[in-house]
């Protein structure tokens, strides 16, 4: 059997005059090593893309992080200056994406952006800035240069009992990197949490009753896949879970 294919979303990078559609290469390693499927980017072109004709052709969707904050203005709150900076064509790509892949019931792995679109999509909201916030720790990554030091592993999260992320990496809690400044608020319809960290903050989610498999991490596994057990857990589920699907899609 061929690999599976995982589209991944794209940001709009302006570069040179041009907008490029851009995706970290950590991501597309993560899913060609840890998850043993092929990557393949789908651009930011909002409307234009007919997600359908996208999605039948695929195994899965990872959303992937990015520096960029979903626009306010889509869970009915004031954009700010200080909360961008904003990107509305990935946020016009992604948000109805991950929709549609959930209701087809092709698996879904969304990663910090990713979950923040994820709860956004099935109409919940998200807390901005949550470093000012009291009885919030700052969840933002330190400021280096070296990326082994921003993508460290920063604090350990509890792990719901008899869900989706206990099944995949176990009951016990572990420790994960942190860097975001935006976390979920009220949930998104059918979404229930699959971890948290000591302050309160949703670290993990899922679809309750989904038709296909969906996990959402408010933290990197992408960066350590190779090195770090639950992120090479979390990365072989989602793969374990597109080769199903494909065979599914397949008939076979």
């Amino acid at each position: 059997m061929t690999k599976p294919l995982v589209l991944v979303t794209a940001d709009v990078k302006s570069i040179d005059g041009f907008n490029w559609h851009a995706v970290n290469s950590t991501y597309l390693q993560a899913i060609l090593k840890g998850s043993d499927a092929i990557p393949m980017i789908l651009p930011a072109l909002g409307a234009e893309l007919d997600l359908d004709a996208a999605l039948d052709q695929v195994d899965g969707v990872v959303a992937t992080g990015s520096r960029s904050n979903v626009n306010p203005q889509l869970y009915g709150q004031a954009p700010t200056e200080e909360n961008g900076p904003y990107d509305p064509d990935r946020d016009a790509t992604t948000l109805p994406l991950l929709k549609r892949a959930i209701e087809r019931g092709i698996p879904v792995f969304a990663i910090c952006r990713g979950m923040q679109e994820l709860n956004v999509a099935l109409g919940g909201t998200l807390l901005t800035e949550i470093q000012t916030l009291s009885g919030r720790k700052d969840h933002r990554a330190p400021a280096s240069e070296r990326q082994d030091e921003r993508f460290r592993i920063a604090h350990p999260v509890e792990v719901s009992s008899g869900g989706c992320l206990e099944a995949v990496i176990g009951a016990e809690p572990f420790e994960v990197n942190s860097l975001h400044r935006q976390a979920v608020g009220d949930l998104g319809n059918g979404l229930i949490i699959e971890a948290q960290a000591a302050d309160g903050t949703v670290e993990a989610m899922s679809v309750q009753d989904s038709p296909g498999y969906v996990l959402a991490t408010q933290w990197h596994p992408e960066y350590w896949v190779m090195t770090d057990g639950p992120s090479k857990k979390l990365f072989a589920a989602f793969g374990n879970a597109v080769r199903a699907y494909r065979q599914k899609r397949l008939g076979h």
